[in-house]
């Protein structure tokens, strides 16, 4: 199945660039540009993309406003979206990957890393490097204190095993790197993440992650 992706990008030659790498690659193709958000919504519409790659600072409606207008907008299935930024870490792409983004990328990501996050994110995965999960780990730990937590009710019904799934996720671990910690096969610790995610009501690994370090289950460091 060939995976569909919308490029939004205000900067011609940056788009261009992510576009010519999107096409190049075998069981991929880009089905429609954007310059703002405005269009970027207005494409996703017309075109239903498998993958969305939106840049987060865009003239007009920028990323996060139109990942908000999208998800109010578009019918199931709803795209993964991913966030990308000159910016290791802004208030911005906090907010995106609250509003259901699946992660976020540095414009800078070698084009095999960005060939591979896409393929990620269309197949349900989320797209968050370790140092990039270990930066949004220490702006979450600063923000929330450690007398706090979501409500204890979102955790209701979590076992033992769902905790320590949730805390390598939040920890940025591949379902691979899960399995070799568990010692089961990575179809059992997709499903077990899908039902983490289910428990939680959250969209999406990062998502999920927030959870946990809001919650304090997860502090900064090696899991």
């Amino acid at each position: 199945m060939t995976v569909r992706v919308l490029v939004a990008e205000d900067q011609e030659l940056v788009r261009g660039g992510l576009c010519h790498i999107i096409d190049r690659q075998d069981g991929m193709r880009v089905v429609a540009e954007a310059a703002d958000g405005e269009q970027a919504v207005a494409a996703a519409l017309g075109h239903r993309p498998d993958v969305v790659l939106m840049d987060v600072r865009m003239p007009g409606v920028d990323g996060v406003a139109a990942l908000e207008r999208l998800r109010g907008a578009a019918p199931e299935p709803f795209p993964a979206v991913i966030m990308l930024t000159t910016f290791d870490l802004d208030e911005y792409v906090l907010a995106a990957l609250a509003g259901g983004a699946v992660g976020y990328l540095l414009k800078s990501i070698p084009p095999e890393a960005l060939a591979a996050a896409v393929r990620t994110a269309a197949a349900g995965g989320s797209v968050l490097s370790p140092d990039v999960s270990a930066r949004l780990a220490t702006r979450l730990a600063a923000a929330v204190p450690a007398s706090s937590g979501v409500a204890p009710e979102r955790l209701d019904g979590f076992t033992d095993l769902d905790r320590e799934v949730l805390v390598l996720v939040a920890h940025g671990l591949s379902n691979a790197q899960i399995a070799a910690r568990l010692g089961c096969t990575e179809v059992t610790v997709k499903s077990r993440v899908a039902r983490v995610l289910t428990k939680l009501g959250v969209d999406n690994r990062v998502q999920a992650a927030m959870v946990a370090y809001e919650s304090g289950m997860v502090r900064l460091g090696l899991p």
